[in-house]
Order: C-alpha cells, then sequence, then structure tokens
C-alpha cells in the first residue's frame, strides 16, 4: 500500500509491499502516484534489482553529492573514506544486512570509544536513509534493525583559572601584545571561545564583515547544524578581537590549524586533562549565570535544550551556596 504526504512545496510517496519499503519525493503528486503504481508492480514482479557495487561506492556517492552541503564537510569525507577501506565498504550492495553493521560495530567499539562509534553510526545510518529513499541503491536501512552503543557520560571537565594560563602560556598568548604568531592567535581564539561558546570552526570561519563592534554581535554564516545565528559579544570578547592584526579573517586560522596546534601546544606543556572543545563547556556554564535558557539556546545554537544541559556543569557546591 503507498501513502502520500505533501512536503513544503514537494510530495512525499513511500511504498511498503511484501516487506519492501521505498520512498522518493516529486513535484507533483500525479508523478509520485505514478511512480508509487511502477514501484509496486515492479516489487510483486520481483524486478527491484539493487546495483551490484560494493558499499564503499555509495559512501563515495554520499561523500561527493551529500556531504559538501553540511559544514563539517572536509572531516565527514574523511571518515566515509576510512569506513570504505574497512571490510564494510567490501561488502555489495545486494548482500549488505544488519549482520555487516553489527560486525562493524562490535570490531569499531574494541579500538575506538562508544562515543565515536555513535557519531559514525550517524553518518551511515543517513547514507543508509538516502541510499534507499532517493538513489534506490538499499531496499532498506539494515542498521534500523541492530542496536547501537549506548553513549558514555559526557565529559563533565570544567576548566579554571589555572587551566586557561596554562594553555595560554602554551601557546605563548600575551594579554598586552598583538597575537602575530599562529600559536598566539590560538591563544587568542582560545579566549575567544571561552567568551562566545563558540566552536573551533566557527571563529576559524569568521571575517571581518561579520563583526559588528558598535553592536557588539557576530553573526555566524556557517555553523555545524546549518543554520545562521547572531552571537553577542561581551567586553572581553570585544577586547580580543581589537587586539587582532587586521587581516580578511579575524583569527585568520583554519579550523585544522586550531585542532592541531592547540594540541601540540597542550603536548609540549604537559597538558592533557582537557581539549579546546571544552572552552564551550566553560562558556555556557559561566554565561547560564547571566542569561535565561532560551536567550542562551539562542547564542549557542541549540535547538534541543536536553543538548544544552549536557553542556551545563557548574559544580553543585556553587548551585549549594544559592540555597542560603
Amino acid at each position: 500500500m503507498a501513502t502520500f504526504r505533501k512536503r513544503g512545496k514537494s510530495w512525499f510517496a513511500e511504498v511498503n509491499k511484501n516487506g519492501t519499503r521505498k520512498a522518493a519525493s516529486f513535484s507533483t503528486k500525479a508523478e509520485a502516484v505514478a511512480w508509487a503504481a511502477k514501484t509496486e508492480t515492479e516489487i510483486l514482479a520481483g524486478h527491484l534489482i539493487l546495483p551490484d557495487k560494493p558499499f564503499s561506492d555509495l559512501l563515495d556517492k554520499y561523500a561527493e553529492e551529500v556531504s559538501p552541503k553540511k559544514g563539517g564537510a572536509r572531516w565527514e569525507k574523511i571518515r566515509l573514506a576510512a569506513i570504505g577501506r574497512m571490510d564494510i565498504g567490501k561488502v555489495r550492495l545486494p548482500e549488505l544486512n544488519a549482520t555487516h553493521f553489527a560486525t562493524w560495530r562490535d570490531d569499531r567499539l574494541k579500538v575506538v570509544k562508544d562515543s565515536t562509534v555513535n557519531r559514525d553510526w550517524n553518518l551511515l545510518s543517513n547514507c543508509c536513509t538516502v541510499a534507499r529513499d532517493e538513489w534506490h541503491w538499499l531496499s532498506e536501512n539494515p542498521m534500523s534493525k541492530i542496536k547501537r552503543p549506548k553513549d558514555s557520560p559526557p565529559r563533565d571537565k570544567l576548566i579554571n583559572e589555572k587551566d586557561i594560563e596554562r594553555a595560554l602560556f602554551a601557546c605563548g598568548y600575551d594579554y598586552n601584545e598583538t597575537p602575530e604568531t599562529i600559536r598566539a592567535r590560538i591563544g587568542a581564539a582560545f579566549l575567544f571561545a571561552i567568551e562566545t561558546a563558540m566552536r573551533e570552526g566557527e571563529i576559524a570561519s569568521l571575517r571581518w564583515d561579520q563583526i559588528d563592534l558598535e553592536t557588539r554581535v557576530a553573526k555566524l554564516l556557517k555553523t555545524k547544524n546549518g543554520d545562521k545565528r547572531d552571537v553577542p559579544l561581551s567586553s572581553e570578547a570585544i577586547r580580543i578581537l581589537k587586539q587582532l592584526p587586521k587581516n580578511p579573517d579575524v583569527f585568520n586560522l583554519t579550523a585544522e590549524q586550531i585542532s592541531s596546534n592547540f594540541r601540540s601546544a597542550k603536548e609540549a606543556s604537559l597538558i592533557t586533562e582537557f581539549t579546546f572543545h571544552d572552552t564551550r563547556h566553560l562558556a555556557i556554564t559561566r554565561l547560564s549565570e547571566k542569561l535565561d535558557i532560551r536567550e542562551l539556546a539562542r547564542m549557542t545554537g541549540h535547538r534541543d535544550l536536553r543538548k544544552l544541559m549536557i553542556y551545563y556543569n557548574k559544580p553543585a557546591s556553587e548551585t549549594a551556596k544559592k540555597l542560603d
């Protein structure tokens, strides 16, 4: 039996027949109805033949056509290429089933954390869904039939003032000097992240024409979830911006430079307890004392308030002081 739903200007058709599910989008309902009728006939006749390609070809196609539309395209392509080189990448699409993904899951859990497996799980599941619904390379999403790993508790590291000073020293950042070197600008970016809760990629993409020093707002055009957002800037954030050299890009850094150089600076200074991303935890915890939950979610770009709470790490001992 076929079902039809209108989504915006498009019509979504779904066929579920004899255990085979297919779906596609069309510009008119007439096209959707015609496709559904043809598809049901083909299912009954046994004519739905999946392309005899390895799963790695599906991942390559996704990397070429879907990944470029996302904020983290570069890293997603790297992850897809790596998965394509694994055993599961060699499995032919007509043979691909839940058992292959269960084996992939179990093998990966032996070498990486469950949170890493779950990030790749989300990506692979979307690959399978797109391949099923839009390309008709799969008749179903095999991952829907197996259990995903349970995420470990989120990190609760809250950077303290000593941590901040150690990181700035490792980067060679000076509050009273223009940060000319890459590492010094990474130190400035580290402080800026604590003030704004912005991610590495968001900081790296900032250009001066996105900054309004008068209204104290940074306009982010490219974020992790694809939405634009305006970030209010504190007095300290403005100080950091005014300290920077006037290059077209505000920090004149790439996300890769921030990640690799911050990691190298930490290793050289024997710092292992925190990461650059932990600045987001500290920033949100501090901002929660000044903003209400709606303002905070808007500033940080969180659509789900439950996820926002993951970053809120204020010690219970501090909260207890308010109960006197």
